[in-house]
């Protein structure tokens, strides 16, 4: 039989696992599904801006916006395929976290840089005019400049969605909104 001190010792041994597991989990510690820093394989694109990964994660590619398919938005079909064109089923990518803006959106999708090589993939799609910049709630992440920087050109130029749907604007801490 056991006797009281060592019940009382396992007890609380039982409970500080059980605390470290709770905020290691917490934390995302045993989230397998998170690579940073390695690389992993497309298996589809979702729409212009999510892509989902070998883990079966979705990945929204942050900072960035492209016209909604399923809202009928104008350029939505053509800004998916650019997307798949950058980044075809079995493509490897390096996803990139941005510790100044949030880790995942309200879906559960990463929010991540995407890198193809030595490609930003996010900053690729917003050179060819098919995503806006998009500054959730004003976070400013480390490509901000050279995405606002793009977008500007992208529309000076009318590539993509800015030549084909002219009423769109550019409004860095809004979704873009395309004519439908």
């Amino acid at each position: 039989m056991w006797s009281w001190d060592a019940r009382s010792a396992l007890a609380k041994t039982a409970i500080v696992i059980a605390v470290v597991v709770v905020a290691a989990l917490a934390a995302g510690a045993f989230r397998s599904d998170i690579v940073e820093g390695g690389t992993i394989e497309v298996i589809a694109v979702i729409d212009g801006d999510t892509i989902e990964v070998a883990t079966g994660r979705r990945v929204r590619l942050v900072q960035i916006d492209a016209p909604e398919g399923g809202e009928g938005e104008c350029w939505a079909d053509e800004a998916t395929t650019e997307l798949r064109e950058l980044l075809p089923p079995g493509t490897r990518v390096r996803l990139e976290r941005d510790a100044s803006l949030d880790d995942v959106d309200r879906f559960d999708r990463l929010l991540r840089y995407v890198f193809k090589g030595d490609t930003n993939v996010n900053l690729a799609l917003v050179e060819r005019g098919a995503a806006s910049v998009w500054f959730f709630d004003g976070g400013r992440g480390r490509y901000a400049g050279d995405f606002l920087e793009a977008a500007r050109e992208a529309k000076a130029r009318r590539r993509g969605l800015w030549g084909r749907c002219p009423r769109t604007k550019l409004d860095r801490v809004r979704a873009v909104e395309t004519d439908r």
